[in-house]
């Protein structure tokens, strides 16, 4: 296995423009996404009325997950052919991650292909900036088990790739799947997934966990108790959806 010596964690932003940039592009895509899903909330708030509504025009509402795809265009072609150095960099990286927080606060509207914003749905675009926030800060963070500096070690650094894979491939199978996607940079964070009760409705549990059984009622219970915990906080992030009216007739 890589030794702790051979693993670079630590933020260091003094350590080259490339990760003082990626700070940068965090910080604005969190403050992009709080600004617009605040406003957002103000917008559908009765008591804010004087707050400025959607843009619309020729009878087409215009999302804002719009600007966010243009500026995310922008900021990658300009980064990519004039590749600038600092502050530049760091300004294009401003811009990136202004354009992720307006596309990702509107996640689900690109998965469904239709407005579910204010719809149960629409939580999933919470789980989408929480994701890409762990995975960009474990980034930042230097977490890459992978990483040597010593060419003699290869079949350690292999050795430890496919361990890291085969745990997020169990946490996956077990219906954890932002747990696997972070655990590809955090092993700690798939492995603690793949030790406990898959989700019910999981691959794992629909072929390992037989109906009435123990084992079962355990995952669903629990499974219950964390989606009513993990949707208290998506309704503070991003609001509670829209209660569905019951259909006529």
């Amino acid at each position: 296995m890589v030794s702790a010596a051979e693993v670079t964690v630590g933020l260091d932003l003094t350590g080259g423009s490339g990760r003082l940039a990626g700070f940068v592009l965090l910080v604005s895509f969190l403050l992009s996404f709080g600004f617009i899903r605040m406003s957002t909330r103000l917008m559908r708030s009765p008591k804010v009325p004087w707050w400025p509504g959607s843009i619309k025009t020729g009878g087409i509402h215009v999302h804002h997950l719009v600007f966010g795809i243009v500026l995310l265009m922008l900021a990658g072609f300009l980064g990519f052919a004039l590749q600038p150095e600092s502050p530049w960099l760091e300004i294009l990286a401003a811009v990136f991650g202004l354009g992720m927080g307006l596309t990702l606060d509107e996640f689900a509207l690109w998965l469904h292909l239709e407005d579910v914003y204010w719809a149960e749905q629409g939580r999933r675009s919470v789980d989408a900036v929480i994701t890409a926030t762990l995975l960009g800060g474990a980034i930042l963070l230097g977490f890459t088990p992978w990483d040597s500096h010593d060419a003699s070690s290869v079949l350690a650094v292999a050795t430890t790739v496919i361990a890291v894979l085969v745990i997020s491939t169990l946490a996956a199978l077990k219906g954890k799947y932002t747990s696997a996607v972070v655990g590809v940079l955090v092993a700690l964070v798939s492995l603690v997934a793949a030790i406990r009760l898959a989700k019910p409705e999981s691959p794992w549990a629909q072929r390992r966990y037989a109906k009435g059984s123990r084992k079962l009622a355990r995952a669903t219970a629990r499974d219950e108790r964390g989606r009513k915990r993990r949707r208290r906080w998506q309704d503070r992030i991003g609001g509670a959806p829209s209660p569905v009216e019951p259909r006529s007739g």
